[in-house]
């Protein structure tokens, strides 16, 4: 498996952000081709010395790099990365890996 790590930073209005994931992010990506499961952080996201500057973590699972690379030139991976610029205000960083299990 392969997974998309999404690390959403605090944005300046958290209710509307909060929102518009809910109601417009989340259907978009879930339409992306190859997408296996996803699945978003509940509450506030903290370290272990104390509170974070992440707002809301996502993790999308495929198949393999080669099925993300794939997901993304597809016309709805492009509409689910075109839509992070209207609402993720305070910043995104993706990280993409390749996993085993141990």
């Amino acid at each position: 498996m392969a997974r998309i790590l999404v690390l959403y930073k605090t944005p300046k209005d958290r209710d509307a952000f909060d929102r518009y994931y809910a109601a417009t992010h989340i259907p978009v990506a879930k339409a992306i081709p190859g997408l296996k499961a996803y699945d978003i952080s509940r509450g506030t996201v903290a370290t272990p010395a104390g509170p974070s500057s992440i707002h809301l973590v996502a993790t999308l699972t495929f198949e393999s790099l080669a099925a993300i690379e794939a997901a993304f030139a597809s016309p709805e991976g492009k509409a689910a990365a075109a839509d992070l610029a209207n609402f993720a205000d305070g910043g995104v960083d993706l990280l993409v890996f390749d996993t085993e299990p141990v």
